[in-house]
């Protein structure tokens, strides 16, 4: 049974409303995972794996962090994340709730969305609720069970919903858990005979200095 370090991707292009044009690190983001690769290699932190999704901002950020690894990452389309703008799109259509402009409004609006999302209320979701649920869970059991240290980069609904199966969280403190998330954030999970169990939640050691506050970020 094997650790996994999970690390949600460096900011991405947080202007754009569409899946597309957010795929991709913004100058920030690339900083961030820069920062958080010194950190690792600093720290002596060496991963016998490392796996990303098959999103473009996922893949630029394990570039930027070039961890100390045998292995060329394994790319997963299991790790990517849930499509929130183009659920966002079919909410506001069917249901007339506004897509957000702002952190403030995405606070609002995110529960909202993992509501009616799991009640099956967005007609022509690109995937259920527990379509995304399952894939997480079978994913994390898989990587668990190999061998030696594994980083895991990926986007925060997937991290949420990681803590969601670890935690038995119920769906607001899941959506709670994911609003929280910060980018380039690191999260620990360790395999224990009774299942996984969680030893760290939304670390940034790497931004942890008073000239590196400005770099922190949700969105």
């Amino acid at each position: 049974m094997s650790f996994i370090t999970l690390v949600r991707h460096g900011q991405a292009n947080s202007a754009s409303r569409d899946e597309e044009g957010y795929d991709k690190l913004s100058p920030l983001g690339w900083e961030q995972a820069r920062w958080l690769g010194g950190y690792f290699r600093q720290a002596g932190e060496h991963f016998a794996r490392v796996y990303t999704g098959t999103l473009r901002r996922h893949v630029e950020t394990a570039e930027a962090i070039a961890a100390d690894c045998a292995t060329e990452p394994v790319r997963d389309e299991r790790l990517n994340e849930l499509t929130y703008f183009h659920m966002a799109q079919m909410l506001e259509e069917q249901h007339a709730i506004v897509m957000p402009g702002s952190r403030e409004e995405f606070i609002h609006h995110l529960p909202v969305l993992f509501a009616h999302w799991r009640d099956g209320r967005i007609e022509g979701a690109p995937e259920s609720f527990e379509a995304f649920e399952t894939r997480t869970r079978a994913v994390l059991d898989e990587i668990a069970a190999g061998e030696g240290r594994a980083l895991v980069v990926t986007s925060g609904g997937l991290i949420g919903m990681a803590m969601r199966i670890v935690m038995g969280l119920d769906l607001p403190a899941m959506a709670h858990c994911c609003l929280a998330i910060e980018n380039s954030s690191v999260h620990r999970i360790q395999p224990l005979p009774s299942g996984l169990a969680l030893t760290q939640f939304n670390a940034l050691p790497h931004l942890d200095t008073p000239e590196r506050q400005h770099a922190r970020s949700h969105l």
